[in-house]
């Protein structure tokens, strides 16, 4: 039975996540925490969010979870969420913040007059289902493994991520222009989107992830 941390901080309901993870990992155990310890001794961690990056990295750090953040995202399978992916990058444009520094980049807002190609205004944040369409890495990532191409999934977002380094992305999505929405190195994975609010192609990620066993 492996140990699956959630890292806690205070922003956001982290129930729906929880439950996904029981759901697909029932015989695991799912350990939603503020304490350092418990994510350094766990398998797995889990990294979400919902909030301003200024209030999230505040409340990490006010929690003493910066380190044992950092440490999981480079040692044991890590997942990132939401804003749980943006806070892994340098900086962001949101408060004019620095984030983890664990990837290269930077965290960039949608413009504030997007039009689709009818010309309708898109409302920022973009929220709702969205298809997601893999990049074009061979193998494919073990973490879209039974996820056919183009796949919906769920996104609340007004910012999203800009990798310094292309061989990051794993996916895009579509907001009328395409920007990147998962992104993966070595152990860890992180999504723009909500598996855990998109059906059974999200509940397949996590499965996938609990399943994961990276080199």
């Amino acid at each position: 039975m492996a140990k699956i941390a959630v890292v806690d901080y205070g922003m956001g309901n982290l129930r729906s996540v929880e439950q996904a993870l029981r759901r697909v990992a029932p015989e695991h155990e799912i350990l939603v925490t503020d304490d350092p310890a418990v994510v350094a001794a766990a398998d797995r961690v889990v990294f979400p969010g919902q909030g301003a990056m200024r209030d999230c990295m505040r409340e990490l750090d006010a929690r003493g979870l910066r380190g044992a953040v950092l440490e999981a995202a480079r040692s044991k399978p890590f997942l990132g969420i939401c804003i749980g992916l943006q806070m892994l990058f340098e900086h962001s444009e949101e408060g004019d913040m620095p984030g983890l520094g664990v990837l290269p980049g930077k965290v960039v807002r949608f413009a504030h007059e997007l039009r689709d190609a009818q010309g309708v205004k898109l409302k920022v944040p973009h929220m709702g289902w969205n298809q997601v369409r893999r990049g074009g890495h061979s193998p494919q990532h073990p973490l879209w493994d039974g996820i056919p191409q183009d796949a919906r999934f769920y996104f609340v977002h007004s910012y999203y991520v800009q990798p310094d380094d292309a061989a990051l992305m794993q996916a895009t999505s579509d907001y009328p222009q395409p920007f990147v929405c998962a992104v993966a190195r070595e152990k860890l994975f992180a999504v723009q989107f909500h598996p855990e609010k998109s059906a059974a192609a999200g509940l397949r990620l996590l499965l996938n992830f609990i399943n994961w066993n990276p080199a």
